[in-house]
């Protein structure tokens, strides 16, 4: 067994200070209740969405390097002290100048591990990263990182699998989001998340339904079970500037199972002990030998349809394929 724990919450943008003070805390809850792997949201020591209208030097404030800046070196203090591994998003700037929506997860031993977002679009100032992130853990398992949109493209949740991730972190900021889609997300009222206190079932149904929960179970167990992994979903929750993100914090088994998910309108952690034993025998893992590599070079040639992450994220345009 290994206990892990995913956490929803509501970040203060641009406030590190603050946000650092909500992962102590949930950190020392995870410690609490015996946790060994604590995931927490995508971007969420830096806040997320108010970070697109920043021009460069906003994006620079916010970015730190990896592993040598302030908040990292806490971070991997804080492992320490609960000997455990907490995973944290954040911004980096690269020893080249460059800025990645990145997420690094500290080990109890003082070693940090970094996750570039792959499909970054915040903003024209953000690159993507160009790798797939691995690594072995003291538990006897091995994590792998995939940032919110890294998740929706099934290549990437293969290729985690294939370099022999046991548990997915899934950070994410995301739901009822306004979906080019017509059967995609859309939006919740702001105005629902500061009337929470007087009409929290309201909210709840809405977060529970199409726009948060209802999206998330559509493709979500399919990673997990197509790719024989555990999945810890975690996500912010309430309002971000002008948008509503809807936490469902979640952890599935490699069956797509959901072992344990929040129904809070609030800020909270989920934990469950994933069964290892699970993961030999998982349907996923089995299909997974059944490949035929010889077949698939269309995945990695152009199409000549392909746009940039940023491109891609808000194109209104039809897609017909070449």
């Amino acid at each position: 067994m290994v206990k892990c724990g995913v956490v929803q919450f509501n970040h203060r943008p641009g406030d590190k200070a603050a946000n650092f003070k909500i992962i102590e805390h949930y950190a020392a809850a995870a410690f609490a209740a015996g946790v060994n792997v604590l995931a927490l949201p995508e971007m969420c020591l830096t806040g997320y969405w108010h970070a697109r209208h920043l021009d460069r030097d906003g994006w620079v404030a916010l970015s730190e390097r990896v592993p040598e800046g302030p908040w990292c070196q806490a971070l991997i203090a804080l492992a320490g002290r609960f000997d455990m591994a907490i995973g944290v998003g954040l911004v980096e700037q690269a020893e080249d100048g460059r800025l990645f929506n990145a997420y690094v997860v500290a080990m109890p031993d003082g070693k940090l591990h970094r996750h570039r977002k792959i499909h970054a679009f915040e903003s024209r100032h953000v690159s993507s990263g160009d790798g797939y992130t691995v690594f072995d853990t003291p538990w006897g398992v091995r994590l792998g990182v995939l940032i919110c949109w890294d998740n929706n493209l099934v290549e990437n949740v293969r290729a985690t699998a294939l370099l022999g991730a046991d548990i997915l972190l899934a950070p994410h900021q995301t739901g009822a989001t306004d979906s080019r889609s017509p059967h995609g997300m859309r939006p919740i009222d702001p105005l629902l998340w500061h009337r929470r206190t007087e009409d929290p079932e309201r909210l709840r149904a809405e977060f529970q339904g199409e726009k948060g929960r209802g999206w998330l179970m559509r493709w979500l167990p399919s990673r997990a079970h197509d790719n024989g992994m555990f999945l810890l979903f975690a996500n912010g929750v309430g309002e971000d500037d002008g948008e509503v993100r809807t936490g469902n914090a979640m952890i599935l088994d490699p069956y797509g199972r959901t072992l344990v998910e929040s129904t809070s309108i609030d800020d909270d952690m989920v934990t469950a002990d994933l069964d290892l034993d699970l993961l030999p025998l998982s349907t996923g893992r089995r299909w997974i030998r059944g490949r035929r590599p010889e077949l698939y070079g269309i995945l990695s040639r152009p199409l000549g349809h392909e746009l940039s992450p940023l491109e891609a994220r808000f194109s209104s345009e039809p897609v017909r394929r070449p």
